[in-house]
């Protein structure tokens, strides 16, 4: 479990919380762009996985919180970080055309891909805010994007959360 260190003054934590919370804002007000003809359907189930024509694609090297994960905000309070990190990857995609490149498949049969709008790394994105943490058992792409949002205190990062693998585990027991 991650902990925020209490030598952080009261006006350090308001700080982070607001920038968190225009992020947020900006996500949640972007424009999007309209479907292709050839786009039938997309589908959010979580951070981490979506559905495009009826396929399953599992998003490659990074891990969200699972929907009933319960986190802890700055302040300390328990909020449901799981949907919010679904919330987060359905207004990054909007409307927008999602290309996938497709890196194999898992033990569930589910695609791995790498997403794109346009030539934006959806993947990327999500670790970048916050909303996903880079998956080291399976690639090491965003380590660096995990480390900025930590150090910025991003998304999971502005409070106190377990890691989805480990919360995972820690489930099935």
């Amino acid at each position: 479990m991650f902990e925020v260190k209490q030598t952080r003054s009261n006006e350090v934590n308001i700080r982070i919380f607001f920038y968190n919370f225009i992020i947020v804002l900006f996500i949640f007000f972007q424009s999007s762009f309209s479907f292709s003809k050839d786009f039938l359907s997309i589908r959010i189930i979580d951070g981490d996985t979506i559905v495009i024509n009826k396929k399953k694609i599992r998003l490659h090297g990074i891990d969200a919180p699972e929907k009933n994960q319960i986190c802890k905000n700055i302040e300390g309070n328990p909020y449901y970080c799981g949907i919010i990190s679904t919330k987060i990857l359905k207004k990054i995609i909007g409307k927008s055309k999602v290309n996938c490149l497709k890196k194999g498949k898992d033990r569930y049969s589910r695609i791995i891909g790498v997403c794109f709008i346009n030539k934006v790394n959806i993947n990327q994105k999500m670790v970048k805010l916050g909303w996903a943490l880079a998956y080291r058992k399976y690639s090491k792409d965003y380590v660096i994007d995990e480390k900025q949002a930590q150090e910025n205190k991003l998304g999971l990062w502005s409070g106190k959360f377990t890691k989805p693998w480990i919360w995972r585990k820690n489930i099935k027991k």
